[in-house]
């Protein structure tokens, strides 16, 4: 952190975007308030969320893409999953890669303005695979490939799967990139130890510049209705993920009655426990890559804040970005205030 006090003016900022579904939303309202402070972003390394985020802000689409997911509510989002009978995954995220590429092309990753590192893991060799060349689409969907739930990307003999399984906040790819004055990474995995809600960590006049009407707030803020119907949609690949009578029934005391004990054994599908566990593994990983290298501002978004599919909820996930992101280089570099132009 000496380093900080030494650059003076300096500007140039290598960031690193780690993964974690639906939190990755996170990275946008970080890079607006580096952007506001009148910082040079000069070279991103992203895995799975983070690499889609970082390869669209340096394809100079990110306003675009911001204002799609903006406006996107849970039966938007509901309409992307595209379930496959593959037993490599369960949805293939065509339509989610259709929608990138009518927006950025098939861009290769070298021509980009920005030097961008993608980070996916190949199964076979067990290890990290860094695209930094080749289609920047092709590295995305790569990165993105949640095991078991996304189907992973076949590249000869490779098969790529989410970058988060060894490396969810990469920031080793970053740690050589020239002229960068300093390292900001977002860890959008952060354990903390008690649960903290998105609500807790947003500034107290939220409410009051919330736009959204209190139908929104009310569907926003009850997500039930659409992860059944995500349920649902892919039981036909997983016998009895969350609509199964898994838990009913098995103690005879209970007359056949579901109580809230077996009620909520029975709603923790497969999915939860394989992303719940994924992003488990991922929060621990992430401690590890910060105490080998550790950055010159670390932001830190827990976990707990939302689910990893509540991609319906990018607005607030946004606002909160920026809010940690100005708190964070407050504290570290407080004569940067923000332009409120911007």
């Amino acid at each position: 952190m000496d380093q900080l006090t030494r650059m003076g003016d300096g500007k140039k900022v290598a960031m690193v975007l780690g993964s974690g579904g639906a939190r990755g939303y996170a990275h946008i309202g970080v890079i607006e308030a580096l952007e506001a402070r009148g910082f040079e972003i000069i070279s991103i390394s992203g895995c799975s969320m983070g690499a889609l985020i970082g390869g669209i802000y340096a394809s100079g689409k990110l306003p675009e893409y911001r204002e799609w997911v903006c406006n996107l509510d849970y039966l938007d989002v509901l309409k992307l999953v595209d379930v496959t009978w593959s037993p490599m995954g369960a949805m293939r995220a065509n339509k989610v890669m259709n929608k990138l590429e009518a927006l950025i092309g098939d861009v290769l990753i070298e021509d980009l303005l920005i030097p961008v590192t993608t980070v996916a893991t190949d199964l076979v060799r067990q290890r990290e695979v860094w695209f930094q060349s080749g289609s920047l689409l092709r590295a995305i969907r790569a990165s993105i490939a949640v095991p078991g739930v996304i189907t992973p990307v076949t590249i000869g003999d490779q098969v790529l799967v989410d970058g988060g399984l060894l490396n969810p906040l990469p920031i080793m790819p970053i740690v050589a990139a020239h002229e960068a004055e300093f390292v900001i990474a977002v860890n959008v995995t952060a354990h903390s130890p008690q649960p903290v809600s998105l609500e807790d960590l947003l500034p107290q006049d939220h409410e009051k510049n919330d736009s959204r009407t209190a139908l929104e707030r009310n569907r926003d803020e009850n997500i039930g209705g659409w992860l059944s119907d995500v349920r649902e949609a892919t039981q036909r690949l997983w016998g009895g993920l969350g609509g199964s009578n898994e838990g009913k029934g098995d103690d005879d005391s209970n007359n056949g009655e579901e109580t809230p004990e077996t009620r909520g054994k029975r709603e923790w599908g497969k999915l939860d426990m394989i992303l719940e566990s994924f992003d488990i593994t991922q929060a621990a990983l992430a401690k590890y890559k910060i105490a080998g290298y550790p950055p010159d501002v670390l932001i830190e978004i827990p976990k707990t804040v939302c689910s990893t599919y509540e991609f319906h909820r990018a607005k607030d996930l946004i606002r909160l970005g920026r809010h940690l992101a100005d708190e964070a280089l407050e504290g570290r570099m407080p004569g940067t205030a923000p332009d409120v132009t911007k």
